[in-house]
């Protein structure tokens, strides 16, 4: 088992709601990356996603896609990712770390390679945004067997058949895309999701994510109303790619402590 169910059940039987931050591997500094996870998990972060740079991140917008382009050019690739879970892991041994990315960078590195390391480093879970899953069963029991979790997309758009194929083969948690698009697009629908959430649970036996469209306090209470965790991923690579080396990681502290306060004004919420 993973880090994550734990943390989950935990925050549930407080009656809070989870925060998971999302920052790009290597971005804006690479010797920051680290710094930043450290501090976000100080300030409230549940479960914190790690992007894995990839010069062709189709979801993404442009602002995490100008991250990825920041952090290739430092270098940074599958290797120093895993590396960056290492030196979070030898001062925080209980936040759990998801990466999220491509199946590209995977398959680069090698599948069983990547599963043997990314366990060794103290990974979590794994979102390969491109891979959906009635085509990687196999990689997710893999990824199982070593006690990480497969994690999913769902999106406006999924069907009911989508809904079932992922609640059967995801485990930790499921993330759903609030918005049609790319991250950082568009305008939160707070009553879409509201009415979608429901959908996913008659088919996902596990605890709802929601994220793309939340930027700030508000739009976290909204969803998180609705929903078991709120991800946060544009606004937070917008505020990092603003800062100095010396306070970066204390800015994104500092994000993740309004963000934290003003879920847990939410305590007591009922599902």
């Amino acid at each position: 088992m993973s880090r994550i169910a734990p943390v989950f059940r935990a925050l549930q039987a407080q009656g809070r709601k989870a925060l998971i931050p999302y920052v790009t591997a290597g971005d804006p500094y690479a010797d920051a990356t680290v710094d930043i996870m450290l501090a976000m998990a100080e300030a409230g972060a549940d479960v914190i996603e790690l992007g894995v740079p990839f010069s062709d991140p189709m979801a993404d917008g442009p602002v995490i896609q100008r991250a990825a382009e920041r952090a290739l050019a430092k270098g940074v690739g599958m290797t120093q990712v895993l590396d960056y879970v290492r030196g979070f892991r030898t001062r925080n041994d209980t936040t759990p770390v998801v990466l999220m990315g491509y199946a590209n960078p995977i398959e680069r590195y090698g599948i069983e390679r990547f599963v043997a390391d990314a366990k060794q480093a103290g990974v979590d879970g794994v979102l390969v945004v491109d891979y959906p899953p009635e085509e990687c069963e196999a990689f997710a029991a893999t990824l199982r067997a070593a006690a990480m979790d497969p994690i999913f997309l769902l999106a406006p758009t999924s069907t009911e058949q989508r809904m079932k194929d992922v609640g059967r083969v995801a485990s930790g948690y499921v993330y759903y895309v609030s918005l049609k698009g790319v991250t950082g697009a568009g305008h939160l629908d707070t009553a879409a999701v509201a009415e979608m959430v429901p959908r996913i649970r008659a088919h996902v036996k596990m605890p709802v994510g929601v994220g793309f469209g939340i930027r700030d306090a508000e739009s976290a209470k909204a969803v998180g109303a609705v929903s078991d965790a709120v991800v946060i991923g544009t606004a937070i690579v917008q505020l990092l790619e603003t800062q100095t080396r010396d306070n970066v990681a204390s800015a994104g502290g500092r994000f993740i402590a309004g963000i934290r306060s003003a879920l847990d004004t939410l305590e007591g919420v009922q599902r």
